[in-house]
């Protein structure tokens, strides 16, 4: 039988995905991954997540912008290492869900990784882990805004920014109430030690890192438009 099967060469067809993928790893993923900009992008702090966490973490996403950045640039050696809420998602979602994994799979590091939006919605399951003592990592990306509603904004209402800007209360004092350790990284220069020491922890821990406020997610089609119409800023 297979001398009979003629055979194909798509080749053209990969070069033009090849070709693709550099014009956005030029226009978008190097920016993102090595920011021009001073403050701290989502992208290099999930990516110091990988760092130090081999890709062997469970990465529990919330709904958002940081949705997307984990769900993009998580490193995975193992199916079944990504938990997010999917198709209209829930805000809140992450830190139970995250509490749950870490239950269900007690040998692996579980980070949940939320917005400061997202994180009020279900901010008392720092009582579960309190009370259950058990080891969650959490990371809560900062930007003071409802990033995901604030992008569309930005881009498609000239910034007139209504109900996303965010007024935050100290994530950290209310997380060490709980007698969870956390800490707040404001400085790219500082990202690096803080996920170290998280990851090393035999214990729950709180990290809470000040990300660029008006920082976008790559590429996105417009509402009505089509996959030619593909947005990279």
């Amino acid at each position: 039988m297979l001398p009979l099967i003629e055979s194909k060469n798509h080749g053209s067809w990969h070069n033009k995905f090849k070709e693709l993928y550099e014009i956005e790893l030029e226009t978008v993923i190097n920016d993102e991954l090595k920011p021009k900009k001073e403050g701290i992008s989502m992208g290099e702090t999930i990516e110091m997540i990988n760092k130090h966490s081999k890709g062997d973490a469970i990465m529990v996403s919330d709904v958002g912008q940081h949705q997307m950045f984990t769900c993009r640039y998580s490193k995975f050696n193992t199916t079944k290492s990504s938990v997010t809420s999917g198709g209209l998602g829930t805000m809140g979602f992450a830190l139970p869900a995250a509490i749950g994994a870490k239950m269900g799979m007690p040998d692996r590091e579980v980070v949940a990784v939320i917005g400061d939006g997202g994180f009020q919605m279900t901010i008392q399951e720092l009582g579960t882990i309190f009370q259950t003592k058990v080891p969650v990592k959490i990371v809560v990306l900062n930007n003071e805004f409802l990033g995901m509603v604030r992008q569309w904004q930005q881009l498609f209402f000239d910034k007139r920014y209504a109900s996303t800007e965010m007024t935050n209360p100290n994530f950290c004092a209310i997380a060490e109430g709980y007698y969870i350790k956390a800490k707040k990284v404001t400085k790219r220069e500082d990202l690096d030690a803080a996920v170290a020491e998280m990851m090393a922890s035999k214990e729950s821990y709180f990290l809470e890192v000040m990300v660029e406020k008006e920082n976008n997610v790559f590429p996105m089609i417009p509402t009505g438009a089509s996959v030619s119409d593909i947005r990279l800023s």
